[in-house]
């Protein structure tokens, strides 16, 4: 199936390569980089590039692109979600997934490649199982292992490896036993300059942090799951009792996971938290504008909305902006035309607004059209989907854990239209 895998950094440099078949050449990668190039984001790199002889199959996790070549037909999403398992391994493993992590531990990493696929085909990709077969770097471990010449390789099979329960290994010991989870949703939205919502939709995901002893088995209910469309699971999750009583019932993994993603897609259900006023005129035969934007807050359930950043991209004919922001400050990038609001955290008696002079260059015509605003922001603890965690129940085990669920709100793509 998986011939080959390039690891390529953002200067388009090919710093690692694994095969696993037949010995691919590096040429292949031209076919990526030509794509790259046609490409004016590295988000718009189409993830399936069709060549002469191969495939190409491509994620960009973290700065990096992570490109695997295909010899035959797959199922695409069967290989991109491979490589995302092999990108959340490295994180798991080394802290980051970054070159210069990948470089430092490079022979953990083909240790890795080695054990995940097998001539081709995944086989061990659980992280507790992989973490039984190939011990994760320690200082201790690494002067060791220079000493006495020995790897990071276990000398025993996994127990979870011939389990019914793959993603659990047997014997778990805690002092403390407790079992955390994270409800984070990020809102992609486009408000057009009237102030109404053209497309709205919540991207959600519950991340789990599970230390517990023994074998628990966890129920985890909801006050509202018919909120949820497109719900994907963690393979521990029993699918029927979801159908039947929208429960999530589990035996967790050990340590952090994702135990769903969801995506709330009805338009009336998405809450917009924040909204912009906004005046930004260019005159004709002039070289100077007004540029002139305020944020407020909107449907935040009486929450702080905070770390807003606010990014537009001007209009080529700007040559510089000369604003003045009630809170927080700005830059302006005259090279990129690129300019940045850090706004901070709202406080609803005093508005934050930013507003000034626009610099054009003279005799260039007016801008065809006014830029658009793209916002982010983070509110602590709420769900702005309205979702919320009932209980959970907890079976198998005598001992009291630890509970907790913390809630957040991102934007995710927020672009507000002037």
């Amino acid at each position: 199936m998986i011939h080959s895998l390039f690891l390529i950094n953002c200067s388009g440099d090919i710093f690692l390569e694994k095969h696993w078949k037949s010995v691919v050449s590096q040429s292949v990668c031209d076919y990526f980089f030509e794509a790259q190039e046609k490409a004016a984001d590295v988000e718009n790199v189409p993830p399936v590039i069709s060549t002469p002889h191969h495939y190409l199959i491509s994620i960009h996790r973290d700065r990096l692109f992570f490109v695997s070549v295909i010899q035959t037909e797959v199922p695409p999403l069967f290989v991109i979600e491979f490589l995302h398992r092999v990108a959340d391994t490295f994180q798991d493993y080394f802290g980051e997934c970054s070159e210069a992590a990948i470089k430092d531990n490079v022979v953990i990493v083909y240790e890795l490649l080695e054990e995940m696929l097998d001539n081709g085909f995944p086989l061990a990709t659980e992280s507790n199982i992989l973490k039984e077969l190939i011990k994760p770097p320690t200082i201790l471990r690494s002067v060791v292992n220079s000493i006495t010449g020995s790897s990071n390789v276990g000398d025993t099979l996994p127990t979870g490896q011939l389990s019914n329960i793959p993603w659990r290994r047997a014997g778990v010991k805690y002092t403390n036993n407790e079992a955390y989870f994270d409800v984070v949703e990020e809102i992609d939205a486009i408000i057009d300059k009237s102030g109404s919502t053209v497309f709205a939709e919540i991207q959600g995901v519950i991340d789990a942090c599970i230390k517990l002893s023994g074998m628990p088995d966890l129920s985890l209910s909801f006050m509202n799951p018919r909120l949820l469309d497109d719900v994907s699971f963690h393979p521990c999750i029993r699918f029927k009792r979801w159908e039947s009583e929208r429960v999530l019932s589990f035996i967790p993994p050990d340590g952090n996971f994702r135990l769903i993603s969801y995506r709330v897609s009805s338009q009336n259900l998405v809450a917009i938290p924040v909204y912009v006023k906004h005046s930004i005129s260019f005159k004709e035969n002039s070289s100077c504008g007004r540029f002139d934007i305020t944020i407020g807050p909107k449907q935040n359930m009486g929450k702080t909305i905070e770390g807003i950043t606010v990014t537009v991209h001007m209009p080529k004919v700007v040559l510089n902006m000369n604003l003045t922001p009630t809170q927080g400050s700005y830059t302006f990038d005259p090279v990129t035309k690129v300019l940045t609001w850090d706004v901070g955290k709202i406080t609803p008696q005093k508005l934050p607004s930013l507003k000034g002079l626009v610099n054009l260059q003279s005799g260039a015509p007016k801008p065809e059209e006014n830029p658009s605003l793209n916002i982010q922001f983070k509110i602590q603890q709420l769900a702005i989907s309205g979702l919320k965690v009932n209980r959970l129940d907890m079976y198998g085990e005598k001992y009291k854990p630890f509970k907790g669920v913390k809630y957040v709100t991102k934007a995710g793509k927020f672009q507000v239209r002037t």
